[in-house]
């Protein structure tokens, strides 16, 4: 039998107030131990719960704590970090696109080309501040999808080599990668990438469900993981 390629990728549905649904795949399958009334065996797509509220005590995984402690997966737009708006900075052979508004604040960039990525100062992206493949493999390293570039204006956002996965960050965001569905999302941000994102875990991020980086803010902790 043919099966649609597209049905064999994983996809992540946030649950309102509850956990993230990972859907390891969305082709049907036998549940074993399970039959209807009638005795026929149960199907079902595969899938786990991830904990988004930050309180699961079985952490990646949901517990159903946030039925506890009433988790609410609505943001606040009077109190959101940054606005969603992508700048451009541009050097004389790359232009770096930037978002602050869609930021997980992993600080990728600072902590490995400071010459270029300048906290404190104005414009806080020197395009110019170093060779052009140190800058290129910098901004890959975002995980937000935050910072892409172009290059003679042909923009380069996705990294489209990756194989799908979910990276659970210490004390901080999930990692998506790979272009993982993210479905019933509708407000990515502008210049966002869906190849790859960052997630909130800690549940107070105030851009769910993406990560805004707020986990740091509150000192999010998961000794497990």
């Amino acid at each position: 039998m043919e099966v649609n390629g597209d049905l064999a990728k994983p996809r992540i549905v946030p649950l309102p107030n509850g956990p993230l649904y990972l859907i390891n795949n969305q082709i049907p399958e036998k549940v074993e131990y399970l039959q209807n009334s009638i005795g026929e065996p149960a199907i079902a797509v595969r899938g786990v719960s991830l904990c988004r509220c930050g309180a699961s005590n079985n952490k990646p995984f949901c517990d159903g704590s946030h039925s506890r402690i009433s988790f609410s997966g609505k943001n606040d737009p009077a109190k959101k970090n940054a606005e969603d708006r992508r700048k451009n900075y541009v050097g004389k052979h790359i232009t770096v696109h930037d978002n602050r508004g869609i930021c997980s604040h992993a600080a990728e960039c600072v902590r490995n080309l400071p010459p270029v990525f300048r906290l404190g100062e104005r414009p806080w992206i020197n395009a110019d501040g170093a060779d052009l493949d140190a800058i290129i493999e910098t901004v890959k390293k975002c995980p937000s999808g935050a910072l892409s570039y172009s290059i003679e204006e042909a923009e380069n956002r996705d990294q489209n080599n990756r194989q799908p996965m979910v990276t659970v960050g210490k004390d901080g965001p999930y990692y998506v990668t790979g272009g993982i569905e993210l479905a019933g999302v509708e407000n990515w941000g502008q210049g966002a990438s869906k190849e790859h994102f960052a997630l909130c875990r800690c549940g107070a991020s105030n851009n769910k469900p993406f990560c805004d980086g707020t986990h740091l803010a509150i000192k999010f902790k998961d000794e497990k993981n």
